[in-house]
């Protein structure tokens, strides 16, 4: 499929509408965590944003997948399967940071197509998908083409692991943290580069389309293109030249 069909797209832009209503109601409020085996934490939020999008998904597209964070996978196999992460930066949330997202992902034949990046409180959308772009609130953007690590503005989502600290020494400025914030950002030319590790599909399956339709380029550490089941470690860059040398970086024992 070389272009993602436009009723696709409109429909994603329905899912986040959706999401975001719900996301907004529950901000700043006082909520009941829960902590997942491996400690990480969930809210109502997460579980009735994900149980709306999927109900949304099978009165539209019946036949199509569903993969997300909170609840078991249905139609693995599908042509298409809507990939979702509900609330990707939940601790970003309980902490009232406007920095979390809804993430909403397609893939087709196992390759993303399609990508929504969503700040329901800022009211920050970009959409990406293939045959059409990266927009942000409905405007294209393009990422900045940096071609020196030297140069690069750079976000981290773990400070702990020991190859992404020693490439903090080799960029301009690091931020830590963002969640998806920060690829959002390097699609729309603020940021150069972005580098996660420990991500599911759920995770970066919407990010993939964004980064890429922008002009950017994403892959895992050794440079492989991201696809379901891909690994969990990512490397995002607004120019292809900055994405080598990151990737040459993590080749270094």
């Amino acid at each position: 499929m070389q272009q993602c069909p436009k009723e696709f797209v409109r429909f994603a832009d329905r899912l986040a509408d959706a999401a975001g209503e719900i996301q907004r109601h529950y901000f700043r409020q006082p909520l009941e965590i829960e902590l997942k085996p491996d400690a990480s934490p969930v809210t109502r939020v997460d579980k009735e944003t994900e149980s709306v999008l999927r109900e949304l998904i099978e009165q539209a597209y019946p036949g199509h997948g569903i993969v997300g964070e909170e609840y078991a996978a249905v139609r693995e196999h599908a042509e298409f399967i809507w990939v979702l992460d509900p609330l990707d930066g939940t601790k970003s949330f309980l902490a009232g940071m406007p920095v979390f997202g809804v993430l909403i992902g397609l893939a087709h034949g196992g390759r993303f197509v399609l990508g929504v990046i969503d700040q329901p409180i800022l009211r920050d959308r970009w959409v990406g998908a293939d045959g059409y772009g990266t927009v942000f609130n409905g405007t294209p953007v393009h990422t900045r083409r940096c071609k020196k690590l030297a140069d690069a503005v750079a976000f981290f989502g773990k400070p702990y692991d020991t190859k992404i600290a020693r490439l903090r020494d080799e960029v301009r400025w690091a931020r830590y943290g963002g969640d998806c914030y920060g690829y959002g950002l390097l699609a729309s030319g603020f940021v150069d580069v972005v580098v996660d590790a420990n991500l599911d599909d759920h995770d970066f399956a919407a990010l993939e389309p964004v980064v890429r339709n922008a002009g950017g380029a994403i892959t895992d550490w050794a440079g492989h293109p991201l696809a379901m089941g891909s690994n969990g470690e990512v490397i995002a860059a607004g120019d292809a030249h900055v994405l080598e040398r990151v990737v040459e970086h993590f080749s270094r024992p």
